[in-house]
């Protein structure tokens, strides 16, 4: 895995050889992504939530271009423990690991956020409840975005907060933003 752009772009971070519940983003859709993102958000100064943490990869790219604080929630310890030794040896600082369930933050989070990512596992059974919450919560700041990594087998188009979605094969980015009532 690569750092793409930023003050970090071109560094490699290698992930474990045994990541049972782990599916990193690939570079290529990584990278188209980011290359949408740009023209929808100004990363510099934001405030993240990265639901689904894996291997942090989302987090060091936003932070490499000027996001400031940054929360990852991941429950499994040994991701969590090479996400916190990533961003130690990548120096990033204002971010915080938290190693928790995400559907469990969600219900406790009283925090809002400018950008959220989520890239669940794509067999989990609730990754449909997952937009309702986040906005149910109002986790998403003003004209943030909330982004959602799953596979074509999922649809939200017609979720009340959706608003574009970018197909990159197997994997599939649906972006969500708040609506005026």
């Amino acid at each position: 895995m690569r750092i793409i752009s930023g003050k970090l772009g071109g560094r490699r971070v290698s992930p474990p050889s045994k990541m049972p519940h782990t599916r990193p983003t690939t570079d290529i859709a990584k990278e188209g992504l980011f290359n949408t993102l740009q023209h929808l958000i100004d990363f510099e100064d934001i405030k993240t939530l990265d639901l689904f943490g894996g291997t942090g990869c989302i987090s060091y790219e936003l932070y490499s271009r000027g996001a400031s604080e940054q929360v990852l929630v991941e429950k499994d310890r040994k991701m969590a423990a090479f996400i916190k030794s990533n961003l130690a040896s990548l120096k990033i600082e204002n971010a915080q690991v938290i190693m928790q369930d995400v559907f469990r933050y969600i219900k406790n989070c009283t925090d809002t956020y400018d950008f959220i990512f989520a890239g669940p596992p794509y067999a989990l059974a609730t990754i449909d409840d997952i937009p309702d919450l986040i906005f149910e919560k109002k986790l998403v700041e003003g004209n943030g975005i909330f982004l959602l990594e799953h596979t074509p087998r999922n649809n939200y188009e017609k979720h009340p907060n959706f608003f574009k979605a970018k197909n990159y094969g197997t994997t599939i980015f649906s972006f969500f933003e708040n609506k005026e009532e």
